[in-house]
């Protein structure tokens, strides 16, 4: 039973786990900021491109 707590104790594999969980999801929110950005520039400048079209009819 001491065998199993110690390398219970020593067994790092959960809390590399746990790193690269928050590495993935800080690169997620960082992705979804980076295209909610880029798409409300996107959605402006096709409206814009819209409206010079229409203009010119």
């Amino acid at each position: 039973m001491t065998k199993f707590v110690s390398r219970f104790v020593k067994d790092e594999s959960g809390a590399t786990a746990i790193e690269y969980g928050l590495i993935a999801a800080l690169i997620a929110v960082v992705i979804i900021g980076a295209v909610t950005t880029l798409g409300t520039k996107l959605s402006s400048t096709f409206a814009a491109v819209s409206d010079k079209l229409v203009a010119a009819k």
